[in-house]
Order: structure tokens, then sequence, then C-alpha cells
């Protein structure tokens, strides 16, 4: 009995030992006469544990927040020189773009049913570009919108798949229209000179 004591109180005085030195500790230094803070490990109650993500939720906030900067946003170029120069669209929908718009295969559930798109090819025409008059657009300022408008056609092989109950693969050619619109500001005036 006396040596089952001894062993639980040792433990519990390592415990405490090894306890009271992690964390934050707030020491006085003489000289200053201030206290300064030296952190070990940060000591936040229930902070302090890492909280899991599921891959699913985090690949969703990564596309989410690859979708906000690369598409949602409309870009602001610079003014359109000369009164009469052509003005073209910058860029045609890059396949990610184009990829991104189609309706999603998700909604997959392994084993009962599998849908995958194989064999994508993409055509890309143009359908309009056109140049608005100079507007007054808040937070913009004095500027032309520029319309860029795409009609894309992907062509795939549309491959459904199921192992349960009854395991079967259908394959078929199909095509998806998407029409897309890139469009973006140009500024009106001098930028760069400074309006006194």
């Amino acid at each position: 009995m006396c040596r089952w004591l001894k062993s639980r109180a040792l433990l519990w005085v390592g415990g405490l030992i090894i306890f009271s030195a992690t964390g934050c500790n707030v020491m006085k230094v003489a000289d200053l006469g201030t206290s300064s803070i030296f952190a070990s490990s940060p000591e936040f109650g229930a902070a302090l544990f890492p909280i899991p993500v599921s891959p699913y939720l985090q690949n969703e906030l990564e596309d989410s927040l690859w979708e906000k900067e690369r598409y949602d946003r409309v870009p602001i170029l610079q003014p359109i020189e000369g009164e009469f120069a052509p003005a073209f669209c910058q860029d045609p929908p890059s396949h990610d773009e184009i990829m991104r718009a189609l309706p999603s295969v998700s909604g997959n559930i392994p084993f009962i049913r599998e849908m995958q798109r194989n064999n994508v090819r993409i055509v890309t025409e143009p359908l309009g570009d056109w140049v608005d008059d100079v507007r007054f657009y808040p937070l913009v300022g004095p500027a032309q919108l520029h319309h860029c408008h795409y009609k894309v056609r992907v062509y795939f092989d549309s491959t459904t798949r199921s192992d349960w109950p009854i395991p079967f693969t259908h394959r078929d050619e199909s095509m998806e229209v998407v029409y897309i619109d890139k469009d973006h500001f140009h500024r009106v005036g001098n930028p760069g000179a400074d309006s006194f």
C-alpha cells in the first residue's frame, strides 16, 4: 500500500512540474522594472488543441477563394489609346474557367454512382465585342465598360459507373454549351496626371 502511494505521489508531482513549465510565463526583469513575457508555448485554453477540418471542406473553401480571386472580380485596364482606336478583348476564357462554369459532377457516391468526364475538347467562339460610352462608376470613377462575350462548346465522353448492386459502366458522347462574359473596365483620361 505504501509503495503504491509513493508511486502515485511521484506521478502527481511530476505532472505538476510538467504542466507548470508549459505556457506563457511572466517574469520580472530586475534592471528595467517592467514585466516581459517569455512564451514557451501559447496558453489559450480550448484554442490550444488543433481543430480537424475535413478535406472536403478545405477543398471547397480553397475553390471558392480561387474563384473569387480569379473570376469574380472585374479588372480595370488602362485607357484606350486614340479616339477611334480599335479595342480588342484581352484573353479568351481559360480552360479552368470553362470547366468551373460547367455543371459539376459532384454528388458521386463511391461504388454506387460515379460520373467522369473524359477526352474533353473545348471550342471557343467569340459572340460579341463592344465598348460602352463613358460613365461614372462608383469605386472606379469615369470609365468605359468593355463587353466580351464567348460561346464555348465542350465535347466530352461521359462515363457513369456503378459497382453495386449490379455492376455496369455506361459511356456516352456528350456536349455542353456555356456562355461566358469577360467584361472589364477601361479608365478614361490620363490616370498618371495630377488633377488639381
